[in-house]
């Protein structure tokens, strides 16, 4: 008898569905799964046979072929186990399922004794299903939370084969699981570090200020202790709690790495993933044989930290590059290409010199001008031109350690989020959220400028031999400080203080 079960997967952040067809004919016993599986999918038929056995079912002593279709798209991963059970169960007639193979799609990973693991991407999966008119779901009961975020599909969660084929049959009710995701919540900030903590850096405060409203490049620079990471550490505190769409891509990525924890519906908080400069290029972009995700996806949305920006290995930070400008990375292997959201905002932070003194104004620097030509050289200037933030943190006097007049994290991220709220107004309907996301005639139409601005930009652009990215990227940041003091017009004083961000490059040039 042919049996047909309907399951999902995914490949990058993109579900399909699969159709799993099962046939069995008298014969040499023997069982093949056909349909371009890997070796995950292969390796199950052993978990599939004892599986069934342990559930209380017999497997079938006949000749089995299990087909995947579509059969031109590759398979991977372990939520194919259920389906083949059930399909096989289902050909052999040992049950009998109500609903429409058509109307209920099941995925998951099968242990020995019958239990149900969870899977990774099942989120996915379960929006896939929904988009090719599946209304209903079964899923491991560990996946519950991430699957139930998916408005129109009824999500069935069970523990166990035998359980789920009692949901199939109707010999067993289970009300789909629902979770409230209007009292989700958002606005969780209790952190056990504050910016009320870093004293006499108030320049630099604002600066990140700046950078965490309108999402733009930030560049920490200056010598061995003067709070770089410290600074840094402290940006999760102010970010802005994000939209609905926001936290589902997030979430998405997320499910397809296998790092959302159990119970965990939708990931609310924004990202703030922070690699040590060992990491390989892999690690950071994304790949690998089976491709995954890297840092700058798992960012997505939220901030990249990282910590001594030179000591990473060159070729590292030179694929930041596409990431940057474009928003996404495209993994290509031979048998297709994967694209992975990459929007984030990027935080580095480093010593200007080997020594750490160059910029110094307490300290001598020991380095020699061709060990700090070296050192700096590390970084391009291509990377440095993406970054529109860049601000000089200086060693803090001892007198300003005792200083009561430094703001904290709420009231520095109630301004960014009166800023952002006007972004967001501003931007309804066009796809982006934030200031640094803006290109081309969006410039044009929200950045406009009075005679007066445009001559001091001119000026500007001039003396500092700026690239055409990098008055870009000061009409950007200028915009985002105009929106900080809730002001339509971008002013002379906006965009001064905007120039004063990029200023820091041509003090690095020796």
């Amino acid at each position: 008898m042919l049996a047909k079960v309907l399951t999902s997967s995914y490949m990058g952040i993109k579900g399909f569905v699969v159709t799993v067809e099962t046939d069995m004919t008298n014969g040499l016993p023997n069982f093949d799964i056909v349909g371009l599986p890997d070796v995950t999918i292969k390796e199950s038929k052993e978990r599939i046979k004892v599986a069934i056995k342990n559930s209380g079912f017999e497997f079938p002593n006949r000749r089995i072929i299990v087909n995947l279709a579509p059969a031109s798209t590759k398979k991977e991963g372990s939520s194919f186990d259920l389906p083949i059970a059930i399909s096989i169960l289902k050909s052999s007639e040992q049950i009998i399922p109500k609903l429409n193979p058509d109307e209920i799609a099941i995925i998951g990973e099968l242990s020995l004794d019958g239990s149900i693991k969870r899977v990774n991407g099942a989120l996915l999966m379960t929006i896939a299903a929904l988009e090719n008119n599946v209304k209903k779901i079964i899923v491991p009961y560990e996946n519950r939370a991430e699957c139930a975020v998916v408005k129109g599909i009824d999500v069935y969660p069970v523990s166990t084969l035998k359980e789920a084929i009692e949901v199939l049959e109707g010999i067993k009710e289970i009300v789909p699981y629902r979770i409230d995701l209007d009292n989700l919540n958002s606005s969780n900030y209790i952190y056990d570090i504050d910016f009320s903590e870093v004293k006499g850096q108030e320049y630099v405060k604002r600066a990140v200020e700046v950078a965490v409203a309108g999402m733009h490049n930030l560049l920490l620079i200056g010598p061995p202790g003067a709070g770089k990471t410290m600074i840094a550490q402290r940006i999760p505190t102010v970010l802005p709690p994000m939209t609905f769409e926001e936290s589902l891509e997030v979430t998405k990525i997320y499910s397809c790495a296998g790092l959302l924890k159990e119970g965990e519906a939708l990931i609310q908080k924004r990202p703030f993933r922070s690699p040590h400069h060992t990491a390989s290029s892999i690690a950071i972009i994304g790949g690998g044989k089976i491709p995954k995700p890297g840092e700058v996806s798992l960012a997505h949305n939220g901030v990249l930290f990282l910590d001594e920006f030179p000591e990473f290995d060159k070729k590292t930070i030179e694929v930041l590059r596409q990431p940057l400008e474009d928003g996404y990375i495209t993994i290509s292997r031979v048998n297709a290409s994967i694209e992975y959201p990459a929007k984030f905002m990027l935080v580095c932070s480093m010593n200007p010199c080997k020594c750490g003194y160059y910029l110094s104004e307490d300290r001598q620097c020991t380095c020699t001008p061709a060990q700090i030509r070296q050192y700096l050289g590390r970084i391009s200037g291509p990377i440095l031109d993406r970054i529109d933030v860049q601000v000089e943190v200086k060693a803090v006097k001892l007198e300003n350690l005792d200083s009561s007049s430094c703001r904290d994290s709420k009231s520095m991220r109630e301004a960014i989020e009166r800023a952002r709220q006007i972004q967001l107004e501003r931007f309804k309907g066009l796809g982006i959220y934030y200031n640094s996301q803006m290109k081309g005639s969006l410039i044009n139409r929200f950045c406009k400028l009075s005679q007066k601005e445009k001559a001091l930009l001119e000026r500007a652009y001039n003396s500092l031999n700026l690239s055409l990215r990098g008055y870009s990227k000061i009409l950007k940041v200028a915009r985002t400080i105009a929106d900080l003091e809730e002001s339509d017009q971008i002013k002379a004083d906006h965009l001064h203080e905007a120039i004063s961000y990029r200023l820091l490059e041509r003090r690095l040039i020796i």
